[in-house]
C-alpha cells in the first residue's frame, strides 16, 4: 500500500493524520481515494476541470510527478506521495 504525506495545512482536513495509506494504480487513484475519504481536501488538490490544481506540488519518491506522467504517473506498492502546496509571497 502507497504512503500519502499530508502536510500541516491540510491535516485539518484529514482528522490531523500526518500520513494516510492509500490504494491505486496511478497518482490520480491514489489522491481521488484521499479525497473520498477527507472530502475538505478535494478543492484543495483538484481544479474545477479534474486535474491538479496549479497551487499544489505532489512527488512520488522525491520525484515531481508534472515531469513525469502527471496525475497518470504509475504508483507502486511501496511508493511515497508527498503533497506541498505551492508557497508565495514576496
Amino acid at each position: 500500500m502507497s504512503v500519502i504525506r499530508i502536510p500541516p495545512v491540510l491535516r485539518a482536513a484529514t482528522g490531523g493524520e500526518k500520513e494516510v495509506a492509500a490504494e491505486g494504480q496511478n497518482v490520480r487513484e491514489l489522491l481521488e481515494r484521499l479525497a473520498a475519504e477527507h472530502p475538505a481536501t478535494q478543492s484543495q488538490l483538484f481544479a474545477e476541470d479534474g486535474e491538479l490544481n496549479r497551487y499544489v506540488n505532489v512527488y512520488l519518491n522525491d520525484e515531481d510527478v508534472r515531469v513525469l506522467d502527471g496525475l497518470e504517473t504509475p504508483v507502486g506498492g511501496r511508493d511515497t506521495l508527498v503533497i506541498l502546496p505551492a508557497m508565495a509571497g514576496g
